[in-house]
């Protein structure tokens, strides 16, 4: 008979976060130290994180970090790039040997922005001219991936445990006010460099812990509008929706909750007007990107941070605050080792959004 102790279920990956609402840079050892407590919620198979003010030197060029597969898929993407972009800087991302991560890619980063009379010649505004240029060099150059493409933010992945992925990135050296993290435990798509979380697009970035049902209806929905999936992971399809809706359909974080975390229908009926009548509208024009499934994300952007739960809440998230900090994390321990005296600790409810910005309150009622 086996006895406590000697199995493990795994509850799904972990995620946590760190954001000072006062704009104040914190070091990436932080977020490390808050990842490692919930080891045993990953398998090794991917690590990642965000980061938020880390690129203040660079703070209104683009930072575009890629992996590469070999020396050809990096001259064919520079040759690309330089067609659209002033690359005002690059270089190979800094790392550190480390045991537990090995095949890696070739790694860099570019600071750019782009060329005023190509912009122009494009008749985009500047954020879908950048968008278009990172989807293609994903979709189209072979071997090459855009996995961060945000203003003074960036991305950093692997395949490995999240705290290994973090020495091995020298996270140590970088300073953010918001900071995102990731370890992930893949049940049916491919554990790659690729395919670890974070995913971003522009300065929006997801970590996700749980499992889309409603993925093949997300992703084609999401594709007739220019995005591609490509990167073998449902989470791709979370980014890209997140994207759509805010710069594209121009909805607040508040009401992208209620797309893809809607509520019931009987929920709605009882609302107020006019949210009841919001209410509806979003379910009925977005009914294809309701997200189904147990899932807990959370969304990093420039200035700010939302967490949120499937509206039954079937993967656990916890928030705690100190002062000017917030932190969000799926379980107390993550929050407690860095910060062990709180002065609240609160879990949010199914679809009840979560969301902190620089100078602002954290928004998102006690559950």
């Amino acid at each position: 008979m086996l006895k406590e102790g000697q199995v493990h279920i795994p509850s799904g990956c972990a995620i946590s976060s760190i954001f000072c609402k006062s704009g104040r840079r914190i070091s990436g050892e932080q977020i490390i130290k808050s990842i490692a407590p919930m080891h045993d919620r990953s398998n090794g198979l991917g690590g990642g994180f965000a980061g938020y003010g880390i690129y203040p030197q660079y703070a209104d060029l683009y930072a575009f970090h890629l992996f590469y597969d070999n020396m050809d898929a990096r001259n064919a993407c520079e040759r690309y790039l330089e067609e659209s972009f002033d690359i005002v800087a690059y270089e190979k991302i800094p790392t550190r040997r480390h045991p537990a991560i090995t095949n890696q890619p070739m790694i860099w980063r570019y600071f750019l922005s782009p060329k005023k009379t190509v912009l122009d010649e494009s008749q985009l505004d500047e954020k879908e001219f950048v968008v278009r240029r990172v989807l293609h060099v994903n979709a189209k150059i072979e071997g090459a991936y855009v996995f961060s493409s945000g203003k003074n933010m960036g991305v950093f992945k692997a395949v490995g445990f999240p705290e290994d992925v973090g020495e091995f990135y020298r996270l140590d050296e970088y300073a953010g006010y918001c900071w995102t993290a990731h370890g992930r435990y893949p049940t049916n798509t491919p554990g790659w460099w690729g395919g670890a979380h974070p995913f971003a697009l522009l300065d929006y970035s997801v970590v996700h812990n749980g499992e889309i049902s409603s993925y093949d209806a997300n992703r084609r929905f999401i594709e007739m509008f220019g995005y591609a999936c490509t990167l073998q992971t449902d989470t791709e399809a979370i980014t890209y929706i997140i994207d759509y809706l805010v710069r594209k359909r121009g909805l607040t974080l508040e009401e992208i909750a209620g797309v893809i975390a809607a509520p019931f229908w009987s929920t709605i009926a009882a609302m107020p007007e006019p949210q009841r009548s919001r209410a509806q509208y979003l379910r009925n024009a977005f009914s294809s990107l309701l997200i189904n499934g147990p899932f807990s994300i959370l969304v990093g952007f420039e200035g700010g941070l939302m967490a949120l739960n499937d509206r039954l809440k079937l993967r656990s998230m916890v928030v705690g605050e100190k002062d000017d900090m917030v932190y969000i994390a799926s379980e107390e321990c993550a929050i407690r080792i860095i910060e062990p005296e709180l002065d609240r600790i609160w879990s949010p409810g199914g679809g009840q959004a979560v969301i902190v910005t620089l100078d602002n309150a954290c928004k998102g009622g006690k559950a």
